[in-house]
């Protein structure tokens, strides 16, 4: 008998494997490896514990661990620290969800693709846009769709990037234009959002697409009407990123008349997790719904004409021939988006509303308290977050912020040297006066 009875391998099962095998000894099958690049060492690893031992341990070192659990976070640039509604972990941790994968037959599946439904249902009210799929890995990677369907729709080789956009998402892009053989322009900026004049000298005939984030990764509105009017007149599509949790009190990229609308729903329900896994969204017009890559749940009818849901469209690559599919994109985040779709549901229209007007409240206070400090924060409408001179480097001043229990903002020095001493701040509902009090006067005596 194994020493371990929940291991599944016996040493009965280990003989018996030999034995089909026709070798006497584990070792044996390792004899084609030459004894002289055989390691026979010790490996420098701590001796073995009881589970007990073990699990001590490694609680102590979690507990070494900065999380938000354990500090106020003013740190954003893509994941962020927001309210996350109890019932969501409950829901999501339920048997049939938390094992579901692919719902390919409906007669079994009602739960899961009903769940899907209502996430499409709710990224479309939000982005003021036709039809939403069914998620996709996370929002670098529906940007990255999102430029390759522009391609193969205008049949055009040259998508025009604002410099607004998160870095990671355009780096993502890049990689997959690079295969694809499509050129990838970067429009510059004046102050935090994209240059008109510049971009109206950089769109040609050749343009697939301008792709734009709004609220973009400095926290600033584009000028999205202005933006519109220029893509259009060239005939290319419009390409909106944008922040779900900003679209419910600012307007929708939909509404300013874009062709696709693009993100990520970790804002609602979707701890940041280390930086993932998260949801990405991906929601366009009627013109390019039978393009669009990932997944759609449908609703229907069935033989006794009870409502039903099934996949529908499906233009990913598995269910049609290869050179017919629009998308290698071979599945979606079902768990994540249903945790979306859990707060997104508990909160309700008016409280998503609520909550994206206290980030925009707590963010302007903090703006104001800054300001009177005599610090400097650039220019611009924002939703909840911006950017400012901290007249120090950004490392050295976070280092110090984590003494008194809080995490500072992204430092741009990272994305451009002209951001040095650059912090972007992140400002959601969950921070309170106190922390936002706190967090001033800290920088400001750090700067005395």
């Amino acid at each position: 008998m194994n020493e371990h009875r929940y291991l599944p391998m016996t040493i009965s099962d280990k003989e018996e494997m030999l034995d089909i095998i026709g070798v006497e000894t584990v070792d044996e099958l390792f004899s084609d490896i030459p004894e002289s690049v055989r390691f026979k060492g010790d490996l420098k690893i701590k001796e073995k514990k009881s589970e007990s031992a073990l699990l001590k341990e490694l609680q102590k070192l979690s507990n070494k661990n900065i999380t938000a659990e354990t500090h106020a976070s003013f740190l954003g640039a893509g994941v962020y620290d927001h309210y996350m509604p109890t019932v969501v972990d409950h829901v999501i941790s339920r048997s049939e969800f938390y094992t579901a994968y692919t719902p390919y037959q409906p007669e079994i599946s009602q739960g899961e693709l009903q769940a899907i439904f209502e996430f499409q249902t709710m990224i479309a009210e939000l982005t003021d846009m036709d039809v939403a799929n069914s998620s996709m890995y996370d929002g670098p990677t529906s940007f990255a769709e999102s430029g390759m369907l522009a391609c193969g729709t205008k049949k055009r080789k040259t998508l025009v990037v604002s410099k607004g956009v998160h870095y990671q998402s355009i780096d993502v892009l890049k990689t997959y234009a690079k295969g694809q053989g499509i050129n990838v322009v970067e429009v510059d900026l004046t102050g935090t959002t994209t240059d008109i004049e510049s971009l109206i000298n950089i769109i040609d005939d050749d343009t697939a697409a301008v792709m734009i984030q709004y609220p973009n990764f400095f926290g600033s509105l584009e000028d999205l009407e202005a933006i519109e009017k220029i893509t259009h007149d060239n005939k290319s599509l419009l390409v909106v990123s944008s922040n779900p949790l900003a679209l419910s009190v600012i307007t929708p990229p939909g509404t300013f008349g874009a062709d696709i609308v693009v993100g990520d729903t970790q804002v609602f329900g979707i701890p940041a997790q280390y930086g993932g896994p998260h949801c990405g969204y991906f929601a366009a017009t009627n013109k390019l719904m039978r393009k669009m890559p990932g997944r759609l749940v449908g609703e229907t009818a069935d033989a006794e004409g009870n409502r039903g849901y099934v996949l529908t469209l499906q233009a990913r690559e598995q269910h049609i021939r290869r050179d017919k599919a629009t998308s290698n994109i071979c599945s979606n985040q079902a768990l994540n988006a249903l945790a979306s779709s859990v707060a997104m549901t508990v909160l309700g229209k008016q409280g998503i509303k609520e909550m994206a007007k206290q980030n925009i409240a707590k963010a302007e206070y903090m703006k104001k308290a800054l300001i009177s400090k005599g610090f400097e924060v650039l220019e611009g409408a924002t939703f909840n977050e911006f950017v400012v001179n901290v007249k120090q480097p950004v490392s050295m001043l976070n280092d110090k912020l984590l003494e008194d229990e809080m995490i500072g903002g992204f430092d741009l020095s990272i994305v451009d040297d002209q951001y040095k001493q650059h912090m972007l701040i992140a400002v959601t509902e969950l921070r309170t006066k106190e922390e936002i009090d706190l967090f001033v006067e800290k920088v400001g005596e750090l700067n005395a």
